[in-house]
């Protein structure tokens, strides 16, 4: 008898989900920090001075989510919040060397071995694995559709 697929797969996610919410608990205790701060930190030394619809795109998270991730990520130094000189209503964000310390002494996101093992694989492999991933996570939760505009219309 053979296994559906979706059953696999289902329990594959199952899987991959305990892993997150093992590693994001050992995160946590080891830094003070949650994944999605860490990852909105990241985002933030990856763009540099950035608003928060920029940061919302690269780290995969809602406006108002990430809005409460950088309130947190104020209120503890890591992060400084500035108007922008050209237009008063866009809101920058910039790391502090606070929050700079706090990147550089962090652990990997991901278990450790991860990526070693992650990297070991052939390089087709890996484009393949990525791109499976990259597929379910479109199944799981598209991509928000942009509002049309009346002038496009």
């Amino acid at each position: 008898m053979q296994i559906d697929p979706s059953v696999t797969l289902l329990r594959s996610l199952r899987r991959v989900a305990q892993a997150i919410d093992v590693r994001s608990r050992e995160i946590a205790r080891l830094t003070g920090l949650t994944l999605p701060q860490l990852i909105v930190l990241q985002a933030i030394r990856t763009l540099g001075e950035v608003t928060t619809q920029q940061i919302s795109r690269e780290a995969a998270m809602s406006a108002p989510t990430v809005v409460a991730v950088l309130d947190k990520l104020e209120a503890k130094a890591l992060i400084a919040r500035y108007r922008s000189t050209k237009d008063r209503r866009v809101v920058h964000a910039r790391l502090t060397a606070a929050g700079e310390e706090a990147l550089a002494a962090a652990p990997d996101l991901l278990q450790p071995g991860f990526m070693a093992a992650f990297r070991a694989l052939p390089e087709g492999e890996r484009q393949a694995l990525a791109e499976a991933v990259s597929r379910v996570a479109m199944l799981m939760a598209p991509p928000p559709v942009e509002p049309v505009s009346s002038a496009t219309r």
